[in-house]
């Protein structure tokens, strides 16, 4: 049984990488592997803090710095964020970090971590690409909002909470491009393929790990369920 979660950086690390929180996650991911011998879990892990702040300096010396570039400088970010997190799982974590999500033909130990591949889409895109390589039907994206919104409610005050949404519709919602730190609820170019697949992907906030509980155990959860 193999579950996929699309871990945010800025969970990881909002600004640097966050032990206190680290040392809550891996208590939480542990204690749900030790109930059932079958369960792996895939962590694919986005650049966070450290990734925009990199992005940034980029453009604020380099203005018309290439999109290539700065996803290059993001992609390095979710390498060392995933690192960190691999080496905290230990012996369930046997396989190097997976930067390639066509590479690993195996799926060895009970947790395997990935980082960013290459330019033109988000850690999203890996997270969708290896649910599909071993066979799981939902993609969990953990991020800094519990919910998505018809708008960004920092912009919008009337924007609304979404619960469940079609594909098609929150397409529409996102568009069709990708641009390197752009902060929204998951990859445009990610949905494409997540539709296109018949992926369910539900949004919900990393931080709240009572909630991730609930989820991991197909209980009641706040969160967004987008779907076909």
């Amino acid at each position: 049984m193999v579950k996929v979660l699309s871990v945010g950086g800025s969970i990881v690390a909002p600004e640097s990488a966050d032990p206190e929180f680290a040392g809550k996650f891996l208590a939480e991911i542990r204690q749900y592997l030790a109930q059932d011998e079958s369960r792996r879990l895939i962590l694919v892990v986005g650049g966070g803090g450290p990734a925009r702040a990199y992005q940034n300096a980029c453009r604020e010396v380099l203005p018309q710095a290439p999109a290539d570039a700065l996803d290059w400088v993001g992609i390095m970010a979710t390498r060392l964020n995933a690192q960190f997190l691999k080496t905290l799982f230990a012996e369930l974590c046997p396989m190097d970090v997976v930067i390639d999500p066509n590479a690993p033909e195996v799926f060895t130990g009970r947790v395997m971590v990935a980082a960013g591949w290459k330019p033109g889409f988000s850690t999203d895109f890996d997270a969708v690409l290896l649910a599909e390589r071993f066979g799981a039907d939902t993609v969990v994206n953990l991020s800094n909002i519990a919910k998505v919104y018809t708008a960004d409610p920092k912009l919008d005050p009337a924007a609304q909470p979404i619960d469940d949404i079609s594909w098609a519709d929150f397409r529409a919602m996102v568009g069709d491009e990708w641009v390197p730190g752009k902060n929204l609820p998951f990859d445009p170019i990610a949905s494409k393929r997540a539709a296109e697949a018949g992926l369910t992907v539900i949004c919900a906030a990393g931080r709240d790990l009572n909630n991730l509980h609930d989820i991991l155990n197909g209980r009641k959860f706040t969160g967004t369920t987008i779907h076909a």
